[in-house]
């Protein structure tokens, strides 16, 4: 190491850029294919969107037949709120029953929240409770249907008496 010469100086330098050259170009490299992956995954997800992106009516159709559900509150607010929904329906069917009573509700399958049941009791038609049970999907406190009885009177066919226990979540 006592003297480099000019040609060693000039030789080192060179080797130094051809290195740094090489470096620069292995990221280049391995960005581009990220660059190239991410475009080609970019691609493949605005496929996938394209393929679920349906017109406006095809899309209200599709809702229409989505449940509809609201998150539970405290046990009296969401006790109106279901009270009220389900009176609701009952009326739209025009079935006229009995004051709704709540029920002792069984376990809760969601850690967290009780389970409020309602029994309704109602004299009708049969056509009032299948009107009623096709409407009761677009109920949003509506958890499920835990009784449902539906007994003929003898002497019309027509009359039926309803028996229903219905619930909700409550906090």
């Amino acid at each position: 190491m006592e003297k480099i010469s000019q040609k060693d100086i000039r030789a080192l330098k060179l080797g130094a850029v051809g290195v740094a050259a090489i470096l620069v170009f292995l990221f280049a490299l391995e960005w581009r294919d990220r660059w190239v992956t991410a475009r080609e995954k970019g691609a493949q997800a605005m496929a996938k969107l394209d393929v679920i992106d349906v017109d406006k009516a095809k899309r209200a159709g599709l809702m229409s037949i989505v449940p509809v559900f609201e998150m539970p509150v405290e046990k009296e607010k969401q006790k109106f709120l279901f009270r009220d929904k389900l009176t609701e329906q009952l009326r739209s069917a025009r079935i006229n029953s009995e004051p709704l009573q709540e029920a002792t509700g069984g376990k809760s399958p969601y850690p967290g929240y009780k389970l409020l049941n309602l029994k309704c009791s109602a004299k009708c038609q049969f056509g009032q409770v299948l009107d009623l049970l096709a409407r009761l999907k677009e109920n949003p406190y509506l958890v499920g249907i835990e009784e449902l009885r539906v007994r003929s009177d003898r002497r019309d066919p027509r009359q039926v008496e309803l028996n229903m226990t219905v619930s909700t979540l409550v906090k």
